[in-house]
This record gives C-alpha cells, sequence and structure tokens, in this order.
C-alpha cells in the first residue's frame, strides 16, 4: 500500500469520524462545524478565481448551501442523511470505477473523469440510497424501489457530478490540481465537498416540494 493511499485512508477516518459526530450531536457543535467549512471553502475559492462577479456568485452559493444544510438537519434528518449518502456513495463509485475500469474521458474540463466514473456514481448511489430507503423508509415514505425514490437517487447523484465537473473547470483555467492542502492525500476541503454544496441545494427543494 503506497503512502498516499494510506494518508488518504487516515484523513478519510478522521473527515467521516469528525462529520459523523458533528452531524449526530447538532446544536452549537454542529453550527461551528459549518462555519468552518463555510470559511476555508471561501478561502480555496478565493483562490480559484480572479473574477469579483464570479467570486460573488460562488460566495451566494456557499451561503445559500450553508443555509440549506443547517436547516435541512432539522426539518428532515433522515432525508439529510439520505442526500449525505447518496452524494458520498456517488463521489465513491466515480473514484473506484474510473480507477478499476479507466475508459474514455467523460469531458475536457476533468481529464480524470470517464463514463466508467459515472456509471459507477450512479451504480454506488443507487445501491447504498435504496439500501438506506429498505432500512428507514418509514421515516421518509418514498417507496424503497419506486420510480420517484430512484428519480430523486438518480438527480441528486447528477447535481453532484455536475458540482464536481464545475469546481474541476476552475481548478483547470488556474492550472492547479487540488483546491488545498488542508487535507492531507486528498487536497483541499472544496475537493471533498464541491459535490455536496450542489446536491444539498436540489435536496432542500426536493424536500419542501415534494416532502
Amino acid at each position: 500500500m503506497s503512502k498516499e493511499l494510506i494518508k488518504r485512508l487516515i484523513t478519510s477516518i478522521f473527515i467521516i469520524t469528525v462529520t459523523a459526530c458533528s452531524i449526530y450531536l447538532g446544536g452549537l457543535i454542529f453550527n461551528i462545524f459549518l462555519l468552518l467549512i463555510f470559511f476555508v471553502s471561501l478561502i480555496e475559492w478565493k483562490n480559484l478565481t480572479n473574477n469579483q462577479i464570479i467570486f460573488f456568485l460562488g460566495l451566494l452559493l456557499l451561503i445559500s448551501s450553508l443555509i440549506t444544510v443547517h436547516n435541512l438537519r432539522y426539518d428532515n434528518f433522515y432525508f439529510f442523511i439520505f442526500v449525505l449518502i447518496i452524494s458520498v456513495s456517488s463521489d465513491i463509485g466515480g473514484y473506484v470505477f474510473g480507477k478499476l475500469l479507466g475508459g474514455p474521458k467523460l469531458t475536457k474540463i476533468s481529464p480524470n473523469k470517464t463514463y466508467s466514473g459515472m456509471c459507477g456514481s450512479y451504480l454506488f448511489s443507487n445501491i447504498l440510497g435504496i439500501s438506506y430507503l429498505y432500512f428507514f423508509n418509514n421515516f421518509l415514505l418514498l417507496g424503497t424501489f419506486s420510480f420517484s425514490s430512484f428519480f430523486i437517487i438518480f438527480l441528486i447523484s447528477t447535481i453532484n457530478q455536475i458540482g464536481d465537473l464545475i469546481i474541476s473547470f476552475f481548478k483547470r483555467k488556474q492550472k492547479i490540481k487540488d483546491t488545498g492542502k488542508i487535507l492531507p492525500g486528498h487536497g483541499g476541503l472544496l475537493d471533498r465537498i464541491d459535490g455536496v454544496i450542489f446536491s444539498y441545494l436540489m435536496g432542500y427543494i426536493i424536500n419542501q416540494i415534494f416532502l
């Protein structure tokens, strides 16, 4: 096992532990956790663009996402976890399938993104999303194998992947690999939450309209 992979695994365990504890405890701990994410992400976003208008739009997006994450945590906790599971599994599926299978590139915006990775994102998000519904659907009432469930999973996974591509676009413009170095083996914070920022905005809309 390479040193880089070991660093990545250790950092992943740390991220999962801190995130899970913050979400579970809620209250002041969760609010501080969100504010730390916001300020670190804002600094990294500032380094990605020199355009004031684009920076301001990104600032509005981060604030909007912060508010939706906070509100959804307390409005519909089980759907909050559902969105998080879809986003994380989508990232993992894309990474695993992309690394193992490779194949044709998805877009010039991000050379590491492949069609196999995209398929892996949809596959993993559906497997884990439906598995979650199987155990907790009494709290969501979506229908474990219903069209609405598959559609919501597909939609959130798609938005998550689009968010990833948007940040990749700005990294490519700045000719940098990562948005920062705060997370050993992973890069910057935005590298990890780029898709989640967009996923929760979509998740909040879905929750307000359909749930």
